[in-house]
């Protein structure tokens, strides 16, 4: 069969859930037997995600094959239970990028390069290119931004060309909001009619509109949009709040939207087979026992409001492992920089009632010593602590200052002139700094990781996965190491390797002796990327085990 192409565009407002919904449909797709690939297109002109702050764009998912991507692939890949590369997220920066450099080349013979022209034609290019590597049967590309936006204005010409040179094999899901101002009480369809009506400006037609509402939309509102933009209302679908993300597919299946897109391409249609995922969300709410893990973080605040996104995969991952164990997790965000203020003893006083707590990653020295804090509070007083990345160099540094004695230990890129820098810059990164190399120059993507004899990290990999494992694959992103001229004498005052790179020379993930404490895990890695609905990381699902002791 020919690849058919879904693009999922959003109006109204940015932040509908543009990610989720194009997982939940690539899920459905997938259910029913067709080989599924995603793209996500993004209007930025950075070349990746990785030097942008996570409370200005959210998490940076890390791939395989080491590209920092936006948060949005993560969610693929937790829906898809499949992995994606760097092919499968495309920046207007890199298209740029590409472009110049084959006009560098003289691959475009001459001709007056020309954003107009050139441009959409590299996008369509990627596109195609990215679905024959994959070999799709149906291609998923998310268009990030909203239609209306300067940005994206020539990612929306890419799609008309794309569709109006392949009438059968490309089609268009818009996401919309529907608002219910409180001063009116009735849910108002305005807004979503006129970002219709700016695709058309574009010469687009959606196929579907989706309708993202605090309630459902109902048969009204639904006649209301079909009668003023000309879609089918069959085909304009509701998707209102859910106590979980992973009810989203189910939702649209409920709806038929997954017959409905497989007619409107004109496919045979076939059975979509979701039963696994729904005794997932089945499970997932049925949860009885609570309970309680504290991340303590400094990508929360943003002036008055709170951002789950900077963690979201970690967050994701807590609840697949509390749910495999039917459990109702509890997560609460602790700022660590507020751990160094006059509340620290309140916060310190409240860390103390949670089962369980994690450091997730970070950058510089902003909030170190609030995190020293609170990995002194985990270590003296048994809570059961995962360390992610930096969290696992805090528990280094915690350990030199407090067990070992060397009061100014620190990692050389918090403090460059300590005495006992036990975290250091890895060799092959110093040339980079000096270079000023910062955008994809870090140590990226999955590298393997050789478990310890008799640690708790192999026992989590054997318990959780295939019990003859040896050797794991985990995500990296980190420009920083801890340092082996420490090593003897941490591994003398009871500290423990967990894991190391094959050849033994990096340190890959440290812990405490189980007679010392009760779960004391903190890998350099990050476990969190690989966590899936259906197939729990199996380190978070021995922190929850430790935690519901």
């Amino acid at each position: 069969m020919r690849t058919k192409f879904l693009f999922v565009t959003g109006g109204v407002i940015s932040g509908l859930g543009k990610g989720i919904t194009t997982a939940s449909i690539g899920l459905l797709l997938k259910s029913a037997g067709y080989k599924v690939s995603v793209l996500k297109v993004d209007m930025y002109l950075n070349v990746d995600a990785g030097t942008m702050n996570p409370l200005e764009h959210g998490e940076v998912f890390v791939t395989e094959d080491g590209l920092e991507t936006d948060q949005d692939l993560g969610h693929y890949e937790r829906f898809l239970g499949q992995n994606l590369g760097r092919r499968n997220y495309l920046t207007m920066g890199q298209v740029y990028w590409e472009v110049l450099n084959k006009e560098r080349r003289l691959e475009y013979g001459g001709k007056c390069v020309e954003g107009h022209i050139h441009i959409p034609e590299h996008i369509i290019s990627h596109i195609k290119e990215t679905a024959r590597l994959d070999k799709a049967d149906i291609m998923l590309i998310e268009v990030g931004g909203t239609v209306g936006e300067y940005q994206n204005i020539l990612f929306f010409e890419a799609i008309r060309r794309f569709k109006q040179a392949n009438p059968k094999d490309v089609f268009l899901a818009h996401l919309v909001f529907l608002m219910v101002p409180e001063f009116l009480g009735e849910m108002k369809t305005k807004p979503a009619q006129a970002s219709i009506y700016d695709l058309y400006a574009l010469g687009l037609q959606p196929n579907f509109v989706i309708c993202r509402s605090a309630v459902p939309a109902d048969a009204k509102r639904r006649r209301n949009i079909a009668f003023n933009t000309g879609v089918k209302e069959e085909n304009i679908v509701a998707a209102p709040d859910v106590n979980t993300i992973y009810k989203i597919p189910l939702i649209l299946k409920e709806q038929g939207l997954d017959v409905k897109l497989q007619q409107e391409m004109g496919l045979k249609v076939r059975v979509t087979k979701t039963h696994e995922w729904e005794k997932f969300v089945e499970r997932a709410l049925d949860g009885k026992k609570e309970i309680r893990i504290a991340v303590a973080g400094k990508y929360f605040t943003s002036g008055n409001f709170c951002l789950e996104d900077s963690y979201v995969c970690v967050i994701e991952a807590i609840k697949h492992a509390a749910w495999a164990h039917d459990l109702r997790p509890v997560i609460k965000w602790f700022d660590v920089e507020k751990m160094e203020s006059d509340a620290a003893g309140k916060l310190s006083a409240e860390l103390l009632t949670y089962d369980g707590i994690i450091v997730p990653q970070g950058w510089g020295s902003r909030g170190v010593e609030g995190k020293l804090k609170v990995v002194e509070l985990a270590r003296q007083n048994k809570i059961p602590y995962l360390g992610l990345c930096f969290g696992m160099q805090m528990a280094v540094i915690e350990y030199a200052r407090n067990v070992l004695g060397f009061k100014d230990a620190n990692s050389e890129e918090v403090d460059p002139k300590t005495t006992h820098p036990v975290i250091h810059l890895m060799n092959t990164q110093k040339e980079n700094l000096d270079a000023k190399k910062y955008g994809g120059t870090i140590r990226l993507g999955a590298w393997p990781c050789k478990l310890q004899p008799g640690t708790l990290l192999e026992a989590a990999y054997q318990k959780y996965g295939d019990p003859k494992t040896v050797t794991v694959q985990e995500r990296h992103r980190h420009r920083y190491e801890f340092n082996n001229a420490y090593k003897k004498e941490l591994l003398a005052a009871g500290l423990v390797i967990g894991g190391l790179s094959p050849d033994g020379k990096l340190v890959e993930a440290i812990e405490l002796p189980r007679d010392k404490h009760p779960f004391f895990v903190a890998t350099q890695y990050h476990p969190e990327y690989k966590s899936r609905p259906l197939t729990p990381h199996p380190l978070f699902l021995a922190f929850i085990k430790a935690c519901a002791k």
